[in-house]
Order: structure tokens, then sequence, then C-alpha cells
């Protein structure tokens, strides 16, 4: 009998703890039930996700409960919850990948913590400098993986060589049947543009993309991200947190205008009402909440980080995001990957 897929989860993190991450478990148990491959370590107090196990009715077959007597907050610097997190639920729910056999770790609790917590106890894959920050988003075809998204402000360009492979891993094993397609992010599509470490970055990749790992289409623009003609977009920290939150805020932007207008008079209701499934549609394609979770990759094992402040759907996307990444072999996708690096 082969292993099951095992997810770890810091039930205590994020806003409106335990509660939003036991319902979002129970509903990718419930939409999942036909499956046998999956089993959950939780981590958090064990009266409250007992609680919260019995008044969603979760089956409680693949779930073992691990109890912890602290929780990191949101507000702590990273420094000083280290100092006071070995007997966190954040803490323990990473380090269950060494110890106790989880494949995966999921959390919605504070960033940097989380972020600091995972180098420390899985520490950085064998070629790779700097881990990164990588996360879906939708586009006109599909979906792009786009890194670094903060956790490396300043790059060299073998930063961006390693972002750039470990992103088309990423991508190979959550899209099996398709291609990873990488582009550099920058302020133009013509060779001549761009910095030295731009520059240096578009040769490596120009020249390793032959190996097959991924197929490299060079340069592009941010307006062109969401055409879908690339779908992993690689960049420098800095530039990727700048670009994610410009996207967050213009999507949040088209929909609160949507709302407003439909909302202007009976007049407006009545003739909005005629194109109903096609703005539920619109609003489907743009969900944030089906985008949610964030992937440290670059380190021993994967560690997803969903919003704080999500609800229990998108708390459920992320542990399906985990699912997927885990069933796809992410980690022999990227040490693949990697594996030529050293050839460049």
């Amino acid at each position: 009998m082969s292993k099951k897929i095992t997810i770890a989860i810091d039930a205590m993190g994020g806003e409106d703890a335990p509660s939003k991450n036991i319902a979002g478990l129970d509903l990718f148990i419930k939409k999942n039930k036909n499956k046998k491959d999956f089993f959950f370590n939780i981590f958090g107090d064990q009266e409250k996700i007992n609680d919260e196990l019995n008044k969603n009715k979760t089956s409680k077959e693949n779930i073992k409960i691990f109890h912890t007597t602290s929780v990191v907050s949101d507000e702590e610097s990273p420094l000083k919850a280290i100092k006071n997190s070995k007997n966190s639920s954040m803490w323990n729910a990473v380090n269950s990948q060494l110890n106790v056999g989880s494949d995966i770790t999921v959390s919605a609790g504070n960033t940097g913590v989380l972020f600091v917590i995972s180098k420390m106890i899985l520490k950085n894959i064998d070629k790779i400098s700097r881990p990164a920050l990588a996360a879906l988003w939708p586009n006109k075809k599909g979906t792009n993986v786009v890194l670094d998204l903060g956790a490396n402000v300043e790059c060299d360009e073998n930063n961006l060589v390693e972002f750039a492979e470990m992103g088309a891993a990423l991508y190979k094993s959550l899209f099996i049947s398709e291609v990873p397609k990488v582009a550099l992010l920058n302020i133009g599509s013509e060779e001549i543009k761009g910095t030295d470490t731009i520059k240096k970055a578009y040769n490596i990749l120009n020249k390793i993309s032959e190996r097959g790992d991924f197929h490299f289409n060079g340069y592009i623009e941010g307006n062109k991200i969401p055409e879908g003609e690339s779908n992993v977009i690689v960049t420098d920290g800095f530039t990727g947190n700048v670009a994610l939150k410009t996207a967050e805020g213009t999507a949040k932007f088209l929909t609160d205008t949507l709302k407003n207008v439909v909302s202007e008079n009976i007049i407006s209701k009545i003739l909005i009402s005629f194109s109903y499934f096609s703005l539920k549609k619109f609003k489907n394609k743009l969900d944030p909440r089906k985008f949610n979770g964030a992937i440290f990759l670059g380190l021993s094992g994967p560690v997803v980080k969903s919003h704080g402040a999500t609800d229990k759907v998108g708390f459920y996307y992320a542990i399906d995001l985990c699912y997927k990444i885990v069933k796809g072999n992410l980690m022999k996708e990227i040490k693949n990957n990697l594996s030529h690096l050293n050839e460049k």
C-alpha cells in the first residue's frame, strides 16, 4: 500500500482560527470523500480543534491531532516569536516534516515568522542560495506561477535562474500535461532593455532552456502577464511584491466598481439581472480565494502560506494546493531541474 499524502495543518494560525481552518479542512474532506490517499496531522489546541471537528461533523478517519500550547501572533516580530515558538502550532506543524512524516505544511499565521521558522527547520536544498515565495495568478489561458513575491528584495542573476527552475518545477507539478513557459519580468521585451542582472539571467536561461526543463520566452512586461503566453513569471522580491499588491488592488477596484454600478438604482439592477450568469462567471474567475496559498520554494520540504484573513473556502483551496503539490511530486521536479544548474 502506497503512503498517503500527509498534510500538516497549523490550526491556530490566522484570523478566526481554528474555526475557519477546520471548516476549510472539512470542506476538503467532503469534496474528496471518494479519495483514500490523504492524511492530516493537525497542530493546535486539542479541545478547540475537536470542538470544531464535531461542529462540522468532520470524519476523523484520516486525522491525527497534536496538542500544542502556544500560538504565534500576527504582531510578533520573527526574532521574538522564534524564542517562544517551539511549543507553538506553527513550529510543530513545520517540524512534523522531520519527525512525524508530514509531506507539506500549511499555515495562515504570521508570514515573516513562518518563513524564518521554515528556513531554520527545513534548511535550503543543495544548490539553492535563497528560497523564494511563489504564488498562482489567473491569466486568460489558465494560471501563472509568479516568483519571487517578497522573500528576496535584492537578487543576482543566479538567484533569478534558481527561481526560474523552481517555478518551472512547481508549474509542472500542478499542471502535469502542460509545458512551463518562463519569462523574466522587465521594463520591455527587447533584449537591450533591463539591468545587467536581468540581462545576465536572460543569457543563462536562454542556454539552459535547451535541456527541456522549460521553454524560455525571454522578457515580459507587466501588462502582458495576464495574456498567458508565459506561465512562469520570474523577478526579484521587491518588484514581485509591488506587482502582487498592484494586481490585488486592481482586482479589488474592478469588483468594487462593478458592485457600485450594479447597485446604483433599480434600473441598473433590472438590466444587470439579464447578465447574471456572465457576471457570476466574471466574479468566479477573479475570486482571490481560488488562488489562496503562497508557496515557499527552495527548502527541503514545501510550505504553503495561506492568507490570514481568508475564509473557510480560501483555506480549503490552500489545502487543495498542498494536496496537488505533493501529488505532482514537486520536490522531485525541483531536484531534477536543479541538477542542471552546475552545467550552466
